[in-house]
């Protein structure tokens, strides 16, 4: 029986499932945006809002424990530095996950998970000067 059991396998074994998590949570946590699977998502859920969570303690003793889940210092830095001040009135819930829809190459339901508040723009695009466009109305009569 499985009782008390419960976690996403994502078809691995546990240390391979282990690493995978870290990796995600290293690099979820560096650019507060990653896309990847859904169950791959909503397995790094729980992981992502519990390093925040000890975070936002911000005592030596959390520093290490976070330390020994994420791999890179600079990561750990930020996350105790930038990313634990804002959430710092938020009792839980920091992150959220947006279907994407299938992947083309073998049909994975893909998600974006992503940082709440975390305000993603689009780069604005760069407008073209008079010496391009000219130089694009002379390539199009050619």
């Amino acid at each position: 029986m499985r009782h008390l059991v419960k976690s996403h396998r994502l078809g691995r074994a546990s240390a391979q499932r282990k690493a995978l998590l870290r990796s995600l949570v290293t690099s979820f946590l560096e650019k507060e945006r990653i896309r990847t699977t859904t169950a791959k998502a909503k397995a790094l859920r729980p992981m992502a809002e519990k390093m925040i969570t000890l975070a936002k303690r911000g005592t030596l003793h959390s520093r290490r424990r976070v330390s020994r889940f994420v791999y890179k210092k600079d990561v750990v830095r930020k996350l105790f530095e930038e990313i634990a001040p804002r959430f710092e009135e938020r009792p839980g819930g920091y992150t959220r996950i947006i279907k994407l829809g299938s992947r083309f190459g073998d049909g994975a339901e893909m998600a974006i998970i992503e940082l709440i508040g975390s305000e993603f723009k689009k780069k604005p695009k760069k407008k073209e000067t008079a010496a391009e466009k000219a130089k694009a109305a002379a390539k199009a009569k050619r």
